[in-house]
């Protein structure tokens, strides 16, 4: 009874976490409304926009890093390359410049993230009614995210998670974070569960991202170890299964 008056008062954890996001999905509206309107070059241009944006807020963080990135590659002394990694990646491996560098990361997506989305949907729109070669047929485009969807992709972005029933599309809802995550070239990878979905999704998904100027690879198209793989790591955006990425990070690593 008193977890019914509480509800009914100050609302459920699902209402409330709408209501918090629900700013979010106006502005993203917003961008949606205007976009609708600029030439096709200009909604292809917004990939290198943002990037031009991620690339001017980090640049003073990067290129300390790639400085001390090299200053270890050729230090011979083992007090130095530890003195480094220190600086690098604080005591634990989670401060320092790499902590402040993901920081200011974070900070610009999230500011990017209503024009970065909408960018997606509006060009889910204009795809409507081409068609896509996936597993050996021909589909035709028929989707552009609901707002429902475009919680989801929030939610996926704050890293939280987001339970959807089958059918209401959390293949489309997971363009909007792989397209944003994507954007600082650090790649962005989506883990399935087996290597159809992987393959299917990589083609279906890949014909939006491709769409804005993303390369898209499924490293279950490829053997380990080959140039092929490693192409595939090397997209903006990879598709493969939990079982491939993850015998792929122990190989790495041995």
């Amino acid at each position: 009874m008193l977890k019914t008056l509480l509800g009914s008062v100050f609302g459920s954890r699902h209402e409330r976490e709408r209501k918090r996001v629900q700013p979010i999905v106006d502005e993203i509206n917003a961008h949606y409304a205007r976009l609708q309107s600029v030439p096709e070059a200009d909604l292809k241009g917004q990939t290198a926009k943002f990037r031009a944006t991620i690339r001017e807020r980090t640049a003073h963080l990067q290129s300390q890093i790639d400085a001390l990135k090299e200053k270890k590659r050729v230090a011979s002394d083992p007090a130095e390359r530890e003195e480094i990694d220190l600086e690098l990646g604080g005591a634990d491996g989670q401060g320092g410049l790499e902590r402040d560098y993901r920081a200011a990361l974070n900070h610009v997506l999230d500011e990017i993230l209503p024009e970065a989305f909408a960018t997606v949907r509006e060009a889910a729109r204009r795809l409507l009614g081409t068609t896509v070669p996936v597993t050996g047929q021909e589909l035709k485009w028929d989707m552009v995210h609901y707002d429902v969807q475009l919680i989801g992709g929030i939610e996926l972005h704050l890293g939280r998670i987001a339970e959807m029933a089958t059918g209401e599309g959390k293949t489309l809802v997971a363009t909007l974070p792989l397209y944003l995550n994507a954007l600082p070239g650090r790649g962005c990878h989506l883990v399935t569960v087996n290597s159809y979905l992987a393959r299917r999704d990589s083609q279906w998904m890949g014909h939006l991202c491709r769409y804005l100027g993303l390369t898209v690879g499924c490293i279950d198209d490829t053997e380990p170890g080959t140039m092929e793989r490693r192409a595939g790591y090397e997209c903006d955006i990879t598709y493969g299964t939990n079982n491939e990425f993850g015998f792929d990070y122990l190989r790495d690593n041995m």
